[in-house]
């Protein structure tokens, strides 16, 4: 009995051994199949896009734009005034996005018009001026539609603004830009279709240096002359050289010495925009 229970424990070692070297065998046969050769090169894996991180690069670091028209004039006669005004101009801004914008930025309205077929009229064309204070500022477009020179005033805060697009922004060497009444047609148009061209909210804003070309004189006003200190216009192209000397003798030198002619509105601006920065955040 004693010797058939040894040949019995012999034969169950031997079959457990047996195993053991079936599943050695399997597994040196699976990684022998998809081993590559040794004379075959090694595939070439590009290495991953260097991703750059500019550090300089913070928050603080958008570009900071308070509309002219939060700033009071400089004669004002009632601070309180100017401080109820900026309360109802957050407040119609937290219903309306008022877009940054400048004279020389192509812009889109839309505008509850009662009589237009939609109900809703959409006007495109080049911001020329910027005026007014408070919640009299106004903003004036100007288009070429069907060869006629088209103007369009509208008040920043009329409740009737539906919509406003910036479609390019830029500056202008101007602040003013009334003088394209009298330049060629070209300089006016813009397309009523025109898609919006996206910009960065970062850096400086870019400034168109285009020089217009006037039509021939009269004009509506002498542009020439140094107190309007236009420098978008090729006044060499429109006039002579003794019509560009005769107008230098309206010049005022004495006028950039001034001190009191502007005043410095730096901290009143800091103190403004931190308020209104405040109060579109709440």
């Amino acid at each position: 009995m004693a010797v058939c229970t040894r040949g019995l424990e012999k034969f169950v070692t031997s079959l457990r051994f047996c195993r053991k070297l079936q599943h050695q065998n399997e597994r040196f046969l699976s990684t022998s199949l998809y081993r590559p050769a040794a004379d075959e090169p090694p595939k070439f894996v590009p290495p991953s896009k260097p991703v750059i991180i500019d550090k300089t690069q913070t928050v603080t670091s958008l570009r900071k734009f308070l509309s002219p028209e939060f700033i009071p004039p400089r004669q004002r006669v009632d601070p309180f005034k100017f401080f109820l005004e900026r309360k109802d101009m957050i407040r119609r801004r937290k219903m309306l996005n008022i877009p940054e914008f400048y004279v020389g930025s192509i812009l889109a309205v839309t505008m509850a018009d009662p009589n237009a077929s939609g109900k809703t009229n959409r006007f495109v064309g080049i911001c020329i001026q910027r005026g007014g204070k408070g919640l009299g500022a106004t903003f004036i477009l100007r288009n070429i539609i069907n060869n006629q020179g088209v103007e369009i005033c509208y008040e920043l805060y009329n409740p009737r603004i539906q919509k406003i697009e910036v479609l390019k922004l830029e500056k202008r060497l101007d602040d003013n830009l009334m003088y394209l009444r009298d330049a060629l047609p070209e300089y006016s148009t813009v397309d009523p279709e025109m898609k919006a061209i996206p910009f960065s909210l970062t850096g400086e804003v870019p400034v168109n240096s285009i020089k217009v070309r006037m039509r021939p004189k009269p004009w509506s006003k002498r542009w020439e002359r140094p107190k309007f200190n236009i420098q978008g216009i090729r006044f060499d192209l429109c006039m002579t050289p003794r019509q560009i000397e005769g107008a230098q003798r309206y010049a005022q030198p004495w006028l950039e010495y001034d001190m009191l002619k502007e005043y410095d509105t730096t901290n009143l601006e800091e103190q403004i925009l931190k308020e209104v920065q405040q109060e579109m955040s709440n």
